[in-house]
């Protein structure tokens, strides 16, 4: 039977983000909210973690994890970054965009995409978000909240508590969040790559 925390939005209570995190740091997998939608959260190097996260979601081994991360220093540590990527990041973090890029020897590689060794990173716009990774000081290995079969991901933490109370250690209500996707760029190469269209304002990755 999972938790259930109700945190403000805004004004998260330290007390319970520290629960929260504990409960990350022993191999627990949570829900949590972002700046586009829920999604399922556990420990960077917890690999059992990471096969339920699969089973909730019935993922193959080609679905690839995005590492959510508190601020560009600590994106850095996982990823090259160049100095025009650099800016592009500061120009859009923290925010609802989703940057594939060349990681580091940092990642554990099964969360690598095979063949080009990239991962994917983002920096939220949520306080929830943020005070969990502040407490964490390490990413979150993550998916969007998205049951099997469906299209659209899961917006109602109390749904999503009754849902998968069995499969989750933690549900973080943090008030409705959203559910339109992060916008996805390619930042391995030179230029830019408008992966999907999503949250925020992607014109600047757009090609003429």
């Amino acid at each position: 039977m999972s938790q259930f925390f109700q945190v403000h939005p805004e004004t998260p209570q330290k007390r319970l983000i520290g629960q929260a995190v504990d409960i990350i740091r022993r191999g627990g997998v949570v829900a949590y909210p972002t700046d586009s939608g829920y999604a399922l959260g556990c420990h960077l190097g917890d690999k059992s973690a990471m096969e339920r996260v699969r089973r909730i979601r019935r993922l193959d081994a080609s679905h690839n994890f995005t590492l959510v991360c508190r601020d560009l220093s600590e994106l850095g540590t996982y990823a090259r970054v160049d100095n025009s990527a650099f800016r592009l990041l500061k120009l859009h973090t923290p925010g609802p965009y989703t940057f594939i890029l060349q990681a580091t020897g940092e990642v554990p590689r099964r969360l690598l995409q095979a063949k080009r060794k990239t991962i994917g990173l983002r920096v939220p716009a949520n306080a929830v978000a943020l005070a969990l990774l502040e407490e964490l000081r390490e990413p979150l290995m993550s998916v969007s909240l998205i049951l099997p079969g469906e299209d659209m991901p899961m917006t109602d933490p109390y749904d999503i508590r009754d849902t998968l109370q069995h499969e989750l250690d933690l549900v973080i209500d943090g008030g409705f969040c959203g559910m339109e996707p992060t916008t996805v760029i390619d930042l391995v190469d030179e230029v830019p790559v408008l992966v999907r269209k999503g949250q925020g304002d992607w014109s600047a990755f757009a090609s003429e």
